[in-house]
């Protein structure tokens, strides 16, 4: 098999959370690009333009919707998935909130709902996905961590708890499961023109203090996304395991 070969990703199954928009969207797209079926969910709206657009491409997919904000949402989306398109082969954890406020007004209810969102709901969804992997001894678990795995941020405790808690649940998962043929690994986006990073680009002191410190002074793509994405979804990454792979125009060598 030659190299490209090696990222292709012909008759896989992959669900990515989170991907009616953004983020997920474009690494839903991208692993249709390389031949996968995809499920596509949406968690706060369906994720139907995904969908079209990856069936305009000739490829399959089809639209989940289930509330990761509740205990009970993965286990009802991993169920719709399995049902529709089978177990995946791939899973891309890419759902995620942000609540923003100071740390000592912010709200536990707030709290819990972005920790259920961005850090339990990826572990249900690993466990449930990772079983079926497990059984076939292959799979590929991909987590969308954050700059905030590394650093604390501001006004953003439970983000900032969370995604710290994702990279590290990816190291854990992959020390249990890299030796029974299931790959985990996880992206860290840096700053990317996202809803979540509206304000933050609106914000004339913070756009510019930001680019500032990114050597390639600009704000990251959604497509930007993509060639890692396709990469730790493939048989190319079949010897990585546990990594926090950083796409960030170069901000954490700053």
């Amino acid at each position: 098999m030659g190299i490209l070969d090696r990222f292709r990703l012909d008759g896989k199954t992959a669900l990515v959370t989170g991907s009616a928009s953004g983020l997920g969207a474009a690494i839903a797209i991208a692993l249709a690009e390389a031949g996968a079926s995809v499920a596509c969910h949406g968690n706060r709206r369906p994720a139907d333009a995904t969908v079209q657009h990856i069936q305009g491409l000739g490829k399959e997919a089809k639209s989940f919707s289930a509330d990761l904000g509740q205990p009970e949402g993965p286990e009802k989306l991993f169920a719709q998935v399995a049902s529709a398109m089978g177990a995946p082969e791939i899973l891309v954890n890419n759902a995620g909130m942000i609540y923003r406020n100071a740390a000592e007004d912010y709200e536990l209810a707030a709290w819990n709902t972005v920790l259920q969102v961005n850090l339990t709901s990826v572990f249900r969804l690993s466990q449930l996905a990772g079983n079926e992997m497990l059984k076939r001894g292959s799979g590929k678990i991909i987590n969308i961590a954050s700059l905030l795995s590394f650093q604390g941020g501001i006004r953003v405790p439970a983000y900032a708890a969370s995604k710290g808690g994702v990279a590290q649940l990816t190291k854990a998962l992959a020390n249990e499961w890299a030796g029974r043929g299931v790959q985990v690994n996880a992206i860290a986006p840096g700053y990317f023109r996202t809803e979540n990073t509206t304000a933050l680009q609106q914000d004339e002191t913070r756009n510019r203090q930001i680019l500032e410190r990114i050597p390639a002074q600009r704000w990251g793509e959604p497509e930007d996304l993509a060639g890692a994405a396709v990469f730790l979804a493939s048989s190319a990454s079949n010897y990585v395991n546990g990594e926090v792979l950083v796409v960030d125009g170069g901000w954490m060598a700053r």
